[in-house]
């Protein structure tokens, strides 16, 4: 059995939390009951004030490691070089989209870049209405697209239904595990939803602009859309008259193993791509890929200009991160490693009850943690005291899912087996 770090409360941690409450106000959350006071992280490891080291088996944004060091060089070396805004040339700019269009289908070809993945869904939502002159969203239930106020509008885990505006409405999650359907055509049955959204929105007359989708569907659980659901629900919307928008933020670059994308594993091509958080490895870089003929149009009513979206040194960061993913096959790392973490939680199924369902792809996991497996019911109060063990005894991880029951694995994508066999030792003992 592996140690436990008990939670405490130091005199400074005390002083730095009433400092933040006081400069910060109640409106920023932080995670675990007791919270980590992080000062270093290194690849897939990070440190609190005393010293004690923690896997992070939870953060995205790192996406090639913490501080990995190709990426910190690079960020350095075009920090002491020059950061400007982007209405002069440079070559790094030009260079990323150059390198990230590689990475996505030929018609893909056009790339604008922003700060956040707020801004890139808001970038998208803004050409998706142009370009169909319409204006109504249609989202999956207990989704997250970002904070902006039109993309808070459509994150409905964060937005009550009662307070949705009339352009929004919501399909259920393609969730297969406890959703409503669950059979061999459940793709067909998700994605026939889609008309009745389309038929809603028009019955309160306005016009469908797009249907935006994070590919894995993480915020309702990582539900791992059933095969075929997203190039079905697609070709509906676009038969409507509206756009498919890939929210790649958190399933993209390789993370789900398989594909570098999240749509691929369905056989399309979206109209609209977002990309942020891991494209910088942390550092404020995001954007959006298109078709130029979208583009275009949209310029036609207006040019885009974000003062820090593409400057020089994020571009670097976006760079070396690629590097890095090409380098040193971190997406078939990430492939390898999650089937290795796959195995090992199934196994802990066979001697813990509690665990319901073990999903995902590639480094992007969700585990389900039930009272009940027949009736699959949600173990909301065990997740929570098991998210809290788990910080207790070194490895930071969080609850996803309405009913906070599910366990989300979303590590650097250098998390190695060795690491991933301490994730289990450790989830063992916590649910022992």
């Amino acid at each position: 059995m592996l140690p436990v770090i008990y939670s405490v409360v130091t005199a400074d941690t005390s002083k730095l939390l009433d400092r933040r409450q006081q400069l910060m106000g109640p409106a920023y959350r932080l995670f675990y009951d007791v919270p980590v006071h992080i000062v270093r992280g290194d690849g897939a490891w990070l440190f609190d004030a005393d010293g004690r080291k923690y896997l992070d088996m939870y953060n995205n944004v790192p996406h090639v490691g913490h501080c990995h060091p190709h990426v910190v060089e690079a960020i350095c070396q075009q920090a002491g070089t020059l950061n400007t805004h982007t209405r002069y040339l440079h070559e790094n700019v030009v260079n990323l989209a150059d390198r990230l269009t590689a990475k996505l289908p030929e018609e893909l070809d056009t790339a604008m870049f922003c700060c956040t993945g707020s801004e890139a869904n808001e970038l998208a939502l803004r050409i998706a209405r142009t370009v169909t002159g319409g204006t109504g969203v249609i989202v999956t239930s207990f989704a997250y697209h970002g904070n902006t106020q039109s993309i808070y509008e459509i994150s409905t885990a964060s937005i009550p239904a009662d307070e949705l505006p009339d352009y929004v409405v919501t399909v259920p999650a393609p969730d297969c595990y406890r959703g409503p359907h669950r059979d061999d055509d459940a793709a067909e049955k998700y994605a026939a939803h889609m008309h009745d959204a389309i038929g809603l929105l028009k019955s309160r007359g306005v016009k469908p602009a797009a249907f935006v989708i994070d590919t894995i569907v993480s915020s309702s659980g990582v539900v791992a859309p059933p095969p075929g659901y997203l190039r079905q629900a697609a070709q509906i919307v676009r038969n409507a008259g509206a756009l498919f928008i890939a929210d790649e933020v958190q399933a993209g670059f390789g993370r789900t193993g398989r594909n570098f994308w999240g749509f691929e594993a369905d056989d399309l091509t979206p109209d609209v791509v977002t990309v942020g958080k891991p494209m910088g490895n942390g550092h404020p870089i995001a954007g959006i890929v298109t078709r130029r003929d979208l583009a275009a149009e949209f310029s036609e009513h207006g040019h885009y200009f974000n003062t820090f979206g593409g400057n020089p040194v994020s571009c670097a960061a976006a760079i070396a991160v690629l590097d890095v993913l090409d380098n040193e096959n971190l997406q078939q790392n990430a492939l390898e490693v999650g089937e290795h973490l796959v195995d090992g939680l199934w196994n802990l199924a066979e001697r813990h009850d509690c665990i319901g369902d073990v999903r995902g792809s590639g480094l992007f996991l969700a585990v389900e943690l039930v009272t009940d497996r027949e009736l699959r019911t949600p173990a909301s109060e065990l997740t929570n005291r098991v998210v809290n063990d788990l910080r207790d005894r070194g490895l930071l991880t969080g609850a996803i899912g309405p009913d906070a029951n599910i366990l989300k694995l979303r590590p650097p994508l250098v998390l190695s087996k060795d690491g991933a066999d301490y994730a289990l030792n450790i989830l063992e003992d916590t649910l022992c």
